[in-house]
């Protein structure tokens, strides 16, 4: 799957309703594990990196890191994103998926 495609699940999952951004939402849905994946952005500053990561190790959600702020930011439809929350399991399944082997995904 390209990176066109993945980005196109992202957009699809934002037009469900099934996708949360913002620090302070991101946080809250990955303490009440309502996030079932967390993508951050690549360009992300190295603070933004440890919290996530952390936070997403100790609660157990999968993270992924994975195309620049602009590049999620256009993949849901808005200006710059460094973090969004997949809250749909099967959404998050297909997303994580295709970001980690994209070459085994038709």
């Amino acid at each position: 799957m390209t990176k066109n495609k993945i980005y196109s699940m992202m957009g699809l999952a934002m037009r469900a309703g099934k996708i949360v951004m913002g620090d302070e939402t991101v946080l809250k849905a990955v303490r009440s594990k309502e996030a079932k994946l967390v993508l951050l952005a690549t360009d992300a500053a190295p603070n933004a990196q440890k919290k996530y990561r952390d936070k997403c190790a100790y609660y157990q959600i999968p993270l992924v890191e994975y195309g620049s702020r602009s590049e999620l930011g256009s993949a849901v439809g808005k200006i710059d994103r460094v973090v969004l929350a997949v809250t749909d399991a099967g959404f998050a399944d297909r997303i994580a998926q295709c970001a980690v082997n994209p070459a085994e995904v038709e």
